[in-house]
Order: C-alpha cells, then structure tokens, then sequence
C-alpha cells in the first residue's frame, strides 16, 4: 500500500487524483502546513524542503508531485496513464511535464510566495503585477498544442492531462484568467473525470476533516 504525506488544496491533491486514476490503495497522512507540521523534525526527514506531497513506496521516498505521478503510472503500466520510456510520446510528455511545472505552475506559485509562504519581510508585493501577463503566454502555448486534439499526449488521457487542468484549475481559484475559451473547456472536460471526484471526496474525508476544515 502507498503511504501519502500531503495536505488538501495544494500540490498533494495531483497524487491523490492519480492515485484514484489508477485504482491503487493508498493511505493518507495529513500535514498541516499552516500549523508548521511541514517544519518538524519527523516530516523533514521526509522532506528536507518541509513541503508535501511525499509519497512512500517500501523504502522508497519520492517528493514533488511531477515525478510521484510519472512514478506511479510506470509502475503500473497496463493503465496506459504514462507513455512507456523510450518512445516519442514519452518524450512528449515529459516535455509538456516540464512545460506546465516552470512555465503554467510558476507565475501562479509567485503568488503563494509572495502572499503566503514567504516571511513577511521577503515578499515583494511588486512582483504579482507580472503575474497575469506571464500566465497568460504559457497558456497561450498550452492552447496552441491542444489546437485540434483532446489530450496533450497521443490520442487518449494521460497523467499530464491531470497536472496541466489541475494547474489551471488552481489559476482559477486564484483569479488569474487566461481569457481562452478551449482552455476552459479542456480544463472542465479533464476535471469532470470520476478519478478527480473521488480525490476530492477521499482528502475531504481524511485530510481536510483531520487538519480542521478551513473552509
């Protein structure tokens, strides 16, 4: 059974939707990071870096949420979920994998340092000005590959699809619009997955109930 170490309504909620993808069993340990959990001296032996998600496999320790998901669907690859290594579709999805972590994820992350995870004294208030204009030409990208096709990667959903409309996903919920129509759709075709629902409905039930429900 995989042992997940996240919280709900971060980057976390990417390996549990995976997860729910694949049809695995899991078990998910809360952190609450607004509570300093990340910072303990039991979780950093995890995670140096003090962040979710972590997700354990045997002895094995895997962070950041790009490389748990590519991590699971090769691990089980009768899913389909990731292309097998070593092929032209592999390869496009890492591409497209690198593409939403430093260009899609970044201006909306400028956000979580500069008005939450920072200390005070290091947040530069300045810096939010750029952040719509940014996002907006990486999602004018991500519109661009997705000109005439469904997913990002050959002809069905892979585990990609789900880092990119999460990404999106969490635009919105910051209020960082891109103004593309497709997009939209892309983002609710790939949200309304019963995988997604179930994620939700498994962290509200053992990650946001036992870190106190903040709404």
């Amino acid at each position: 059974m995989y042992e997940l170490y996240g919280m709900s309504r971060t980057r976390s909620t990417r390996v549990v939707w995976a997860l729910e993808e694949l049809g695995l069993e899991y078990r998910i340990h809360p952190v609450d990071l607004s509570k300093g959990a990340g910072q303990s001296a039991e979780f950093l032996k995890l995670n140096p870096a003090g962040k979710v998600p972590v997700l354990i496999d045997g002895e094995l320790v895997l962070t950041e949420s790009a490389a748990i998901c590519t991590y699971l669907g090769d691990q089980h690859p009768l899913a389909g979920l990731v292309p097998r290594p070593g092929t032209t579709e592999r390869g496009q999805y890492d591409q497209w994998s690198h593409f939403v972590l430093a260009e899609l994820e970044q201006p909306l992350w400028t956000i979580g340092k500069h008005t939450l995870a920072f200390p005070e004294e290091k947040r530069v208030p300045e810096i939010l000005a750029v952040v719509p204009w940014e996002f907006q030409r990486a999602a004018a990208v991500l519109d661009k590959r997705l000109a005439g096709r469904e997913y990002l990667v050959g002809d069905g959903f892979t585990l990609v699809d789900l880092l990119a409309a999460h990404t999106l996903l969490w635009a919105r919920a910051f209020k960082v619009p891109h103004g593309i129509a497709s997009l939209d759709e892309y983002e609710q075709r790939i949200c309304s997955r019963a995988a997604f629902a179930r994620a939700r409905r498994r962290e509200k039930a053992e990650i946001t109930t036992k870190q106190g429900d903040r709404g």
